[in-house]
Formats: C-alpha cells, structure tokens, sequence
C-alpha cells in the first residue's frame, strides 16, 4: 500500500501540521544542535500543547516536549465538557464564571467549532429532587444563560433553558423511572466530541505556526539554559537551549520545579454500552441524594458508548502514569443512577471505566515569586530560576492558561512578542458551520476531523480496506488509524488506541482492535520510508 504517496490523493492538510515519526527525528535533531529556541515548552496536555500555539503565534521560536504522546495525562480523562462557569457562581466566583463562559464561546464560535457544539442535558425532577432544589437549579441555569450573553455567545450557538414535562423528559431520556417523575429541567453547555483530539488539534495548530512537537522526549533536569533531555525511543540524551522555559506538566510540575506543590484530585468516569440506556438523545444531569449542588452526568458519545461521572476525591501519595479507578468510585456512580434510572445498572454492565487526576494547586506550602490568582483556578509561578510553571485550571480555559503562561515568559526574559492572537486562530479542521454542512463526508468524520472530513473519508473511497470498521460494532475506520500514523503524530498502537481514537477505553474492545492497529502502522510506516 502506498497511499501517502499516491499523486491523486485528496487534499494534505494544511502546510507543516502534519505529525509524523520522520518529522519528529528531525526535528529533534535540530533542538539538540546546540542552537537556541526562545520557548521550551514541557507537556503537551490541552496546556502545555496551548503555550506552543500561543508563543509560536506571537512569532517566537518554540519546542514542546513530552515523554510519552500528545494528551497522554490529564487532558484525555475529562468529561468532554466545555464548561460556562456555571458552577463558579454557587460559590460567588463570578470572574472565573465570566472567563470560562468568555472561552467556550470562543472554542464554539470561533477556534473549534467542528470540534466543540452545544450538548443537552436534562434534570430530571424526581421524587429525591425537591421543590427548593428544583427552583435553586432553574435559578442556576437562567443565570448560566445570562453569563453566555455577557460572554457575547449568539443565541443559536447556545439555546435558552427551559423547563419540560413529565412526557417530554421521558421523550429526551426514556430510561429514567416514570414514577414520581414531575417533569424536567432543559440546559445546555459545550462539548468537546473528544478532548484528546483537541489537543491533537491544538498540538497539529502549533507545528504550523513552526512549533516543534516532539512526544517521547522526557525532560531529564531543567537547567537556566533549557533542559537536559532524552529520546525515549532510542535513548539518546541532549540538551535543548531556550531563552525561557515553561512547565506545562499538570500533576508532575512538582517533580520538575522546587517550591510548586500540587493536591491532585480524582475525578472517575465509567464506561457503559449505550443500550443499556436506549435512544438519549441528551446528556442527563442526574441529583446526588443528599447534595444540594452536586450531579453525576450522564453523556451519551454517539459510538455506542456513554459515559457516566464524575468523582471528586483528593489523592496523596506517588502521581502515576495512568490512574486506577478504584471499585468505591465505580459503586458510588453506580448507586446514582440507580436513584434515577427504570433500569438497574449492575456492576458487570461496566465495560470500562477512566480516572484523570487534576492538578489542584496546594496553596499551604507552595512558595515562590511570580503571580498566583488561585480564585481563577489556574496560577502561574515564576522560579527563582526563572522557570514559568502553569497549574490548576480545567480544559476550557486551557487558551487563556497558555496566554497567561506565555505572557509571564515574555516578561520574565524580555523576549520580543506582542500580545496573544489566539482567541482568533482556528484550530487545524475549523470552519465557520455553513462550510461545515456543505462538506462531501459523513457527520460522525465531520465532528472529528472538521475540513479534513473530506481527506480521511477519501482515503476510505480509495482503498476499500480501508473503509471496514477497526472492530464489529464500533465507527472508526481503517483508514482513521492510517491518517493518525502519517498526518496525528501517532507513533505506536497505544497512541492510535488509546489517544487518536477512544477503543482503548474499553479492554475488550481494545484487545480486538490490536492486532489492525499493528498492521497499518507497519503499512505506514513502510511507506513513509
């Protein structure tokens, strides 16, 4: 198979943002040379993957390293949800409020809208949820739509609230119990279709601005010229000279920069088949008994799959790689939806289950010179050796985290760049909704891949191996796997499985889908040579 090279293939995308492995080894060469960047960037989360976008746009020089994939930790464990804020206004923190209804506005009207649209949620008004409560949450949600017009979010962008019938409610969700069932309450919010495949995005965005992006590169000692690094691949051990540094790195800043203390806490999701749950066509705010403003949400992912969370529990001890989901979180979800839902949902219903580990900023010890403006959920220090370090926050507001960081570089190491152009700078696929409707492809590729829909279905058009499904019952392609390899950075099965698409989530799934995975990265990697 020579598909990459064939002369009649569909549209490339866009010049330098494909990721690919022959890309990363040079320039992995040129960082290690002994000439000078003016960013390095550790981490390529939402975060970290935002700050080369960011200082790459403002005409700096930029290297972005991290030492396993691209959304390897936190930034693909979400609930997929754009947030606006509305949470922040229970506990009167109205300009975290404002700045997170300001950014999803921007992901949905402006730099995403193929990947980010607005999501339905329904509260169900069950016997558990009384009548105080249920005007509380009303309350909450007409203020959420007056924080999306003070975000300046059109009206068709993000539909109003309103309130539902007992009919209606079971029209939108059939699954829950009908008794006791007075009607529901009808919001909406953003969603991302996948958060991983943002960051893909954002990291695809950053390469074509010049940004060098290079996974499997870990940051062995930081020093005030750059960093001591090493190929995990080969392991080769460099140095790579920047004028600043900035540490993008979540839960693990700590290890990296003394004096930033990090409290992670847990937030777990399960994994159901979507069957179990019949048509929902919304996402379900579900009450926790006994919390006035707590919910499990319910969301439904359109590839047979929902997703149920989430947790909230702090974590101590050594910050893993990947974190396990422990059964007291899974009986917890579980025992809340069984307070909603006609059906039970039983523990061998789980199919898969994921944790992410945010990292909460532990203000008690942390120490340092610099800015830190917790009430905004995110900080951003300065070392005394000059080190930018970003912390706390959540996906949403990843742009203006990356902004924040990379205006404390500029400052701190009087680098030449003017002011941030990112809230405008459309992610790689982003088209205004009219270009998007008219494109030649299938919906479920459109909300993925965006403009370059057209591209990876082709590669389907083309190849008729291409075109089957990786395994029975699921919508990725072949030849989704196959554009990951040459054009997503993917580099091995767990990239493809795991981050590019979302089979990995399922180890059943995962188990049937390796062996295709194996074949078509040999195949394209075979042809890139």
């Amino acid at each position: 198979m020579s598909t990459s090279s064939t002369p009649s293939m569909p549209a490339a995308p866009p010049t330098g943002t494909s990721l690919n492995a022959t890309r990363r080894r040079r320039e992995l060469a040129l960082s290690t040379d002994g000439s000078e960047v003016d960013v390095l960037v550790l981490g390529l989360g939402a975060t970290g993957a935002g700050a080369a976008l960011d200082a790459a746009a403002r005409g700096l020089t930029v290297a972005a390293v991290d030492a396993h994939d691209l959304a390897f930790g936190t930034s693909r464990w979400s609930s997929k949800l754009i947030h606006g804020g509305l949470r922040y206004l229970a506990s009167a923190q109205f300009d975290v409020a404002h700045e997170s209804a300001r950014e999803r506005g921007v992901l949905m009207e402006r730099t995403a809208p193929h990947l980010v649209r607005a999501q339905p949620f329904v509260l169900p008004l069950t016997p558990l949820v009384s009548r105080p409560q249920a005007a509380l949450a009303w309350a909450g949600f007409r203020a959420g739509d007056t924080l999306r017009i003070a975000a300046r979010t059109a009206r068709t962008t993000l539909p109003a609230p309103r309130r539902l019938s007992a009919a209606e409610t079971r029209r939108l969700a059939p699954s829950l119990r009908g008794a006791g069932l007075r009607g529901g309450l009808l919001s909406w919010d953003g969603r991302v279709t996948d958060d991983a495949r943002l960051v893909t995005a954002i990291a695809r965005t950053a390469a074509g601005h010049g940004a060098r992006i290079l996974t499997r590169v870990r940051a062995l000692e930081l020093t005030r010229s750059g960093a001591r690094v090493r190929d995990e691949l080969t392991g080769e051990e460099g140095e790579i000279r920047a004028r600043a540094v900035i540490n993008a790195t979540g839960v693990w800043a700590g290890g990296l920069v003394d004096g930033v203390h990090i409290r992670p806490s847990r937030g777990t999701h399960l994994v159901l088949r979507a069957d179990r749950f019949g048509s929902l066509p919304a996402g379900l705010h579900i009450p926790i008994p006994g919390e006035t403003n707590r919910f499990v949400l319910v969301l439904p992912q359109g590839d047979g799959r929902v997703y149920v969370g989430l947790t909230d529990e702090p974590v101590d001890g050594d910050i893993p790689d990947v974190p396990e989901v422990p059964e007291t979180d899974i009986g917890f979800l579980l025992d809340v939806l069984g307070s909603a839902l006609d059906v039970p949902v039983h523990r061998d219903d789980v199919v898969g289950a994921f944790a992410g580990l945010r990292p909460l900023l532990d203000t008690t010890t942390t120490t340092g010179s610099g800015t830190a403006d917790i009430s905004r959920k995110h900080a951003v220090l300065t070392s005394a050796e000059g080190v930018i370090t970003v912390v706390g926050g959540k996906l949403t507001t990843y742009r203006r985290m990356a902004e924040d960081a990379v205006d404390a570089a500029v400052a701190a190491h009087r680098l030449s760049a003017g002011p941030s152009p990112t809230a405008t700078v459309p992610l790689v696929g982003a088209a205004p909704p009219r270009v998007l409707a008219a494109l030649r492809a299938p919906q479920r590729l459109i909300s993925r891949y965006g403009t370059e829909a057209e591209a990876v279905h082709a590669l389907a058009t083309r190849e008729p191996d291409l075109a089957g499904s990786v395994l029975p019952g699921h919508p990725t392609t072949r030849a989704e796997l196959l554009w990951a390899v040459l054009h997503e950075g993917a580099l091995d099965t767990a990239d493809l499985l795991d981050r590019r698409t979302r089979i990995g989530l399922v180890p059943a799934d995962r188990a049937v889908a390796l062996t295709t995975a194996h074949a078509l990265l040999g195949e394209a990697t075979d042809d890139a040579r």
